[in-house]
């Protein structure tokens, strides 16, 4: 026991020292964790050397693993998502896994036998890293956007996905119509119990413990060990038992307090599993290191052909097609974990276990230096296309109205969507027609052509398309999209740009800090407009109105406002 507490510590320290050092370098944590098993473990320093406290360590950081992924997995989410992410995703994950099989048994890999290497290897290479590509979009602030919400659904339906492969797992060496039938009915008799527990008898526990956080914890902890004990019953995996009590307990009414209390607890196991896998990394050879490589170009370029040409012939344009697919390059810790699952069912040999893991860490970095200058990336690729003959949605623009607009809205977020829907709902036709938007965004392009306005598809952060926007003729042109969601560019290089091509035309900027205020009006604005000022002014008005008693009549006005309200970002 003394050995195994030890254990721990050496594997704590050598995680925390190798994570700063990975938060210095701007690189995924996991990589640290992970080069921190390799260095105490038995292939390195040996300070960790006990096969047994490692194999403890890795199960029982799996097991909460599995069980913090299911709970981040919102089914409703899931069930609303619209039919460009689900289509998208189902070609992404059977097309690439289906790829990835046939291409790994090319090589030379197992199919069959006892060995399944091929078919592991392909499925591995299917899905992508949660951890680093959210941690990414957060960083950059895209999670909200077009093409962050689109990655993300896709992440989650991959994550669905293997719920279904590991339904299969155990009955890869006996595949009879049978023994799957029986699989998938254990699984079966595993989800309805623990949705209807989740459903019906967890919230009325958990509202008596609510008051008392430490209960809730260990309640959580209970409920994931419940669900792999019951699974191991089923002659299931404890780690699928642990997943499936994730996701029972993501959809009831105490799921966001429940993933509060075990956040410091899953960062804390979650390093524990890399940890212990990183331990069972021998010295890499060239074998290894091939496989490695390869894996790592199967799955860029899988990536790209079964994420891009749905998207593309959905009509998302080639930026928003093309965006996504980079986010997704990369394989992910689920991987890893299924890698382990197999080599512990005596499927995958510990080459393929290996190379994954190498693999994932030479995607890993590659992947978020791509992410990081995904713009940067896809302006030259996006031009390259579209010379090859690639039609855009700039190809498509429809433009409405007679002369050239008097107004061009640069860029069209929220502000700009509210804009438009006020003017609806006033019926000032005299606004909206002499209105002109330019932005990038398909759903913008399709939301406008149906109301009517007259709408650009086009990059503002590129002088042509500025050039080619009508903005000689415009009388008043605004930007009303803040710079942390500008691409390529600023609001005050953007103020310079347009100053420099209409010297006569009203400029309008937006300004998220006040310290912008001076520097736009310096770049050639003539007006500068600061959201929360408005927003502050109104909360004001609020205040006094419940002050006085007459909040009622405030939502009744609220209200009112948004009666018949239609935006196009909602």
């Amino acid at each position: 026991m003394h050995g195994f507490l030890q254990d721990i510590a050496v594997c704590s320290i050598a995680a925390w020292a190798l994570g700063v050092v990975a938060h210095l370098a701007r690189q995924p944590v996991i990589l640290a964790y992970l080069i921190g098993g390799f260095v105490v473990g038995p292939n390195c320093l040996r300070l960790v050397h006990s096969q047994e406290n490692i194999e403890v360590i890795s199960e029982l950081g799996l097991i909460f693993l599995l069980f913090m992924i299911g709970l981040e997995i919102d089914l409703k989410k899931v069930l609303s998502s619209g039919k460009t992410i689900l289509a998208t995703a189902g070609v992404q994950i059977l097309g690439g896994s289906a790829l990835g099989v046939l291409v790994f048994l090319m090589l030379g890999e197992r199919l069959g036998g006892g060995k399944w290497d091929a078919l592991y290897l392909g499925i591995a290479a299917a899905l992508s890293s949660t951890v680093i590509i959210v941690k990414v979009l957060y960083d950059k602030r895209e999670l909200d956007t077009l093409t962050g919400r689109i990655t993300l659904g896709i992440l989650v339906l991959q994550d669905l996905a293997v719920i279904l492969f590991l339904a299969v797992q155990p009955s890869l060496n006996d595949l009879r119509i049978g023994v799957l039938a029986l699989s998938l009915v254990r699984v079966g008799v595993l989800v309805a119990t623990m949705l209807l527990v989740s459903r019906y008898v967890l919230p009325h526990v958990f509202r008596g413990v609510a008051r008392v956080p430490e209960l809730v914890l260990v309640g959580a902890l209970a409920w994931c060990f419940l669900g792999g004990e019951l699974a191991h019953h089923l002659q299931l995996s404890r780690e699928m038992g642990a997943l499936v009590a994730g996701v029972s307990l993501s959809t009831f009414p105490y799921a966001l307090d429940v993933t509060a209390k075990v956040t410091s607890l899953r960062d804390f196991f979650v390093t524990l599993f890399f940890v212990g896998l990183g331990m069972t990394i021998p010295m890499p050879n060239w074998g290894v290191l091939e496989t490695a490589l390869v894996l790592a170009l199967f799955t860029v370029v899988s990536r790209f052909a079964t994420t891009m040409p749905p998207l593309y012939l959905m009509g998302q344009g080639i930026r928003a097609s093309f965006l996504p697919a980079l986010n997704l390059s990369q394989i992910s810790e689920f991987s890893l974990v299924l890698m382990q699952l197999g080599f512990a069912a005596g499927h995958v040999t510990v080459e393929t276990k290996n190379a994954t893991s190498f693999a994932f860490v030479i995607l890993a970095v590659a992947s978020t230096f791509a992410m990081t200058n995904s713009n940067r990336i896809s302006r030259p690729t996006v031009r390259l296309l579209k010379r090859l003959g690639l039609r855009d949605l700039d190809a498509a623009t429809e433009q409405g109205g007679e002369g050239p607009p008097r107004i061009i809205l640069f860029g069209f977020f929220r502000t700009a969507s509210s804009l438009i829907a006020e003017l609806e709902r006033e019926n000032d036709r005299v606004l909206l027609d002499e209105i002109k938007v330019v932005d990038f965004n398909p759903i913008v392009l399709r939301g406008l052509q149906e109301r009517g306005i007259r709408v650009q598809y086009g990059d503002i952060s590129q002088r042509e398309t500025l050039v080619h926007s009508e903005i000689a003729q415009a009388e008043i042109l605004v930007s009303t999209v803040p710079d942390y969601l500008l691409k390529g560019i600023s609001n005050e290089k953007l103020v310079r740009q347009l100053r420099s091509l209409n010297p006569k035309a009203t400029i309008v900027a937006h300004a998220e800090v006040l310290s912008d205020i001076e520097r736009l009006y310096a770049a050639g604005a003539d007006h500068v407009f600061v959201p929360r000022l408005i927003a502050a002014a109104e909360l004001r008005r609020i205040l006094h109105a419940a002050g006085d008693g007459l909040l009622p009549r405030k939502r009744e006005e609220l209200d009112h406002s948004l009666d018949k309200r239609r935006e196009v970002l909602g």
